[in-house]
């Protein structure tokens, strides 16, 4: 039964200080014991994990080993207490049926999440609303659920929408994802250097004042560096970015730089720092890829299967497409043995060791308060030694050969974002007990 004993924790940090400790004079096997009381004691928490709703059925449901990164038998195998579910829409077309459709794609992924903590399995998943849920649940021996909201664009031009996803469940959302939604400029621009608002729109900043109202994360990961200033400036309560790493270590655009980094700790937020391939080291994610899709080629070659460009993958029927993709993941699965012997030694992949740089770094630029841990999974996240649900205990042992004490892997995997939580509830009610202007 885990607990996070968060008064303790934060009198251990005033005594022990705030920094790494050495933990070379411990064997290995003495640093995995180490790491495995740790990783069993604190509540593991990961910010971002997209969903299918097909995976949320009678007949196929998160209760089964599924070819998913995040399902419960894999949240149980690797200590994964709490993952939020996203009810992700991709941008689309800035019109009354556009917006239709993509509120209609939210409203399927979220009566998703409730039908997996009410109806399929509310004996070993529940959903928490807040940081006290979330520790009573834990406690409870459960695994826990939350809901975040990746890109505004279901809301349209309907204000109210912000109030109904918090009743529903949401507490964070962002703003845009990949595209320029009606809220928000996406950090996609810096592709070409086109902006629809330079910034937010005069709907987003209400959009804004809604969430501080009603108690809803702002969300940094997605929009653009000019939005994400104003939301900054805009926002009465702390922010967070769910799932984003360093700039300066990696310089995409998806990334956050120092600048925008500063200002999140002055807001008193968290960076959920993401386990991505393509965030964590761009150039050494290429160079495994493209090593490795040649040998996959050869294998596909072998199979007599067709490995098709993605212009041609995307004109698919879906039933077409998930067969496609079936086989393909066959194809991947037999190369595994030639990819490890012939491309790990010459162009490893991004692994664990790579993505806690990411959090190396931002502890030191920021601060242990306001940093935490997410993967993308299902959302093409992941890193090796941590692909899926089943391997958190990696990040954890990873920290712990670092030199990182127990009270400080507590708030990086969850201490951290619920105390934002926490705050940003607290304002909510502030707002709301001043009549909704603060």
């Amino acid at each position: 039964m885990k607990k996070l004993l968060s008064v303790i924790a934060a009198l251990a940090l005033l005594i022990g200080g705030c920094g790494p400790k050495d933990n070379t004079n411990l064997t290995e096997a003495e640093l995995v014991e180490k790491a495995k009381g740790i990783h069993e004691r604190v509540i593991t928490l990961d910010t971002h994990d997209d969903i299918n709703p097909s995976n949320f059925t009678a007949e196929k449901n998160y209760t089964q080993r599924l070819e998913s990164q995040v399902n419960l038998p894999k949240m149980v195998d690797g200590g994964l207490d709490v993952a939020w579910f996203i009810v992700y829409v991709g941008q689309g077309d800035l019109t009354p049926e556009g917006y239709d459709k993509a509120y209609a794609a939210a409203d399927e992924k979220f009566k998703a999440i409730h039908r997996l903590c009410e109806e399929i399995a509310p004996d070993q998943i529940n959903l928490a609303l807040t940081s006290e849920d979330v520790r009573s649940i834990a406690a409870a021996g459960k695994k826990v659920a939350m809901i975040g909201v990746e890109n505004g664009y279901p809301v349209g031009t309907d204000i109210a929408r912000v109030k109904e996803f918090h009743d529903r469940g949401a507490r964070y959302m962002s703003l845009a994802h990949n595209g320029h939604s009606q809220l928000s400029d996406s950090n996609t621009g810096e592709r070409d250097s086109v902006w629809l608002h330079n910034g937010l729109s005069e709907l987003g900043r209400q959009v804004i004042a809604e969430m501080n109202k009603w108690g809803i994360m702002i969300d940094l990961s997605h929009p653009s560096k000019a939005a994400n200033m104003e939301m900054m400036r805009l926002s009465k309560a702390p922010v967070i970015a769910s799932h984003s790493s360093a700039r300066a270590l990696n310089d995409v655009s998806r990334n956050l730089d120092d600048e925008q980094l500063m200002m999140i700790k002055e807001k008193g937020g968290v960076v959920q720092t993401v386990a991505f391939k393509g965030y964590v080291n761009s150039a050494k994610h290429s160079a495994f890829t493209d090593s490795s899709r040649v040998i996959i080629g050869e294998v596909a070659k072998a199979e007599g299967f067709q490995i098709l460009e993605r212009a041609d993958i995307v004109k698919m029927a879906d039933s077409t497409r998930q067969k496609y993709f079936a086989r393909y993941r066959e194809i991947s699965e037999k190369a595994k043995p030639r990819i490890e012997q012939e491309v790990h030694p010459i162009a490893p992949p991004v692994n664990v060791s790579d993505f806690v740089d990411h959090i190396d770094y931002l502890v030191k630029k920021i601060g242990l308060d306001y940093v935490g841990i997410s993967s993308d999974f299902d959302g093409g996240g992941g890193v090796d030694g941590w692909n899926d649900a089943s391997e958190t205990f990696n990040v954890t042992l990873e920290l712990v050969r670092r030199g990182y004490t127990e009270e400080q892997i507590a708030q990086l995997w969850s201490g951290n974002l619920l105390r934002v939580l926490d705050e940003v509830q607290e304002v909510a009610m502030q707002i709301q007990a001043e009549g909704g202007k603060m």
